[in-house]
């Protein structure tokens, strides 16, 4: 872990996790927001840039879309900004995305968490389509990432404050309690499972076609996907209509995932992701989660939402 007495407090830090993935050394002063994140090839800066699209099987169907994800595991930083490797990793994705084949040419909808990070990585990774192409952005505190008793490098910045700092996105209609951690936000294994289906009906129930989404990787895997997130990666899934609902910890499962082949069989788009199925662990969620089961409901099940 590198020295951070020299650094800006709300740069992202921490430690690599991914062998798959390499470090980037880039330019200096690479990093429009002002704030002064090291490139040194010593050391590896952890952003979870990472991407999930997802589309119908049927046309009718409502797709989700292409997350991105940054995440630290310095929990002493409030709401922090992407670094200047950060800042260059979303640059690879953004030219990587123009120039490839995917459906992501195909999006009508970018869901963004108003978090620092996730903000910047859709003005950047996703700028040919906000800017060049007029793709509509939607801010939305349900994508926002999971903290344990209001840790601040996943508690958001308040409303005025955020969007002060992104003058270019549309706060408005962002949940005016954000970015409490209190009711659908709390961080207890079922508040999160139920978000997770909260956001993925709300995307099911939309018109587009496809949407990109940009969130946390600790929020997709536990909750949306099954699935680690690599450095500037994404994944490409179909929601699965022939789902069986079940209760877990007291939530209804009803909307999951299908990752397709092009994607799962790499490690995400950019093969820089773990392959395999990656559900929630005990040292997710804090041990004391009170939730009142019925006779027939799962209780020490690993929720599988593929």
């Amino acid at each position: 872990m590198a020295d951070m007495s020299n650094e800006d407090p709300n740069v992202l830090e921490s430690e690599e996790r991914h062998t798959t993935t390499e470090s980037v050394n880039p330019p200096p002063s690479s990093n429009p927001y002002g704030f002064n994140g090291k490139g040194d090839p010593c050391y590896t800066l952890k952003l979870f840039t990472t991407s999930l699209i997802s589309l119908p099987k049927i046309p009718s169907s409502i797709t989700i879309g292409h997350v991105l994800t940054a995440d630290s595991r310095d929990y002493s930083l409030h709401d922090p900004v992407l670094s200047d490797l950060g800042i260059q990793q979303c640059k690879q994705l953004h030219e990587h995305l123009i120039n490839s084949e995917s459906l992501i040419n195909d999006v009508q909808l970018i869901v963004v968490s108003p978090m620092r990070r996730t903000l910047q990585t859709a003005d950047i990774a996703l700028s040919h389509w906000i800017k060049m192409r007029k793709v509509g952005v939607k801010l939305d505190g349900g994508w926002q990432g999971e903290s344990l008793f209001d840790k601040p490098c996943d508690t958001g910045s308040p409303l005025a404050t955020i969007a002060a700092e992104f003058p270019q996105f549309d706060f408005t209609k962002v949940d005016p309690g954000y970015p409490t951690k209190e009711g659908p936000y709390a961080f207890t294994r079922s508040a999160v499972l139920q978000r997770g289906q909260t956001v993925l009906r709300s995307l099911y129930r939309r018109p587009e076609r496809v949407i990109a989404v940009v969130s946390h990787s600790g929020f997709l895997r536990t909750a949306v996907t099954s699935k680690q997130f690599g450095n500037a990666d994404y994944r490409i899934y179909d929601f699965d209509d022939h789902v069986e609902p079940k209760t877990v910890d007291g939530v209804e499962i009803k909307y999951k995932l299908k990752e397709r082949y092009e994607t799962d069989s790499k490690g995400g788009g950019m093969g820089w992701s773990e392959i395999g199925h990656f559900g929630i662990t005990d040292d997710d969620f804090p041990l004391i989660d009170p939730v009142k089961r019925g006779p027939d409901e799962v209780v020490d099940e690993v929720p599988e939402l593929q």
